[in-house]
């Protein structure tokens, strides 16, 4: 059965795709989810005022140990040997909204996309759950791959 579906093998089924023949390269993706909330929750989050502590070190612990997972929780994702992850917040009181960052490196014969954005979606609903006793309209949205390097596709970035 022939396919361009890189996770079907030669019947159809499902099968993780082989990289063995491919050289390894420096890869990096970088994701990017936004959280969005009242300012007023926000302005609780900053002062540290959530009965659940410091939301933002909490979080950025929580994307770091989400990406080192992503094998785990998505079937056909390859394990990694990640050389770094780095999640960064950028805070818009006045909007109420967090913009997640992340920003996954590694060394490998496949990318980091799914790493990058499996870091920004937990990194985010653990800033949702630390802040849902204040508000429970909390919204996570636009997660998105923002650029991605390496391999022989390259360099890719969001237009």
């Amino acid at each position: 059965m022939p396919t361009d579906f890189s996770h079907l093998d030669d019947t159809g089924g499902i099968s993780m795709v082989d990289v063995g023949a491919k050289r390894s390269t420096s890869r990096e993706a970088v994701a990017l989810a936004t959280v969005r909330m009242s300012p007023e929750t926000l302005r609780k989050l900053i002062d540290q005022a959530l009965p659940k502590g410091d939301v933002l070190t909490t979080a950025k612990i929580a994307g770091v140990l989400a990406a080192k997972q992503t094998p785990n929780l998505i079937p056909l994702a390859h394990p990694l040997a990640i050389s770094s992850v780095d999640i960064t917040f950028d805070l818009d009181p006045n909007a109420g909204t967090i913009e997640v960052h992340s920003i996954v490196r590694c060394e490998g014969k496949t990318g980091v996309e799914m790493e990058a954005m499996t870091a920004c979606a937990v990194a985010a609903l653990t800033i949702y759950d630390m802040c849902k006793s204040a508000e429970k309209g909390i919204i996570i949205e636009s997660l998105q791959l923002v650029r991605k390097s390496g391999g022989k596709s390259g360099t890719w970035e969001r237009g």
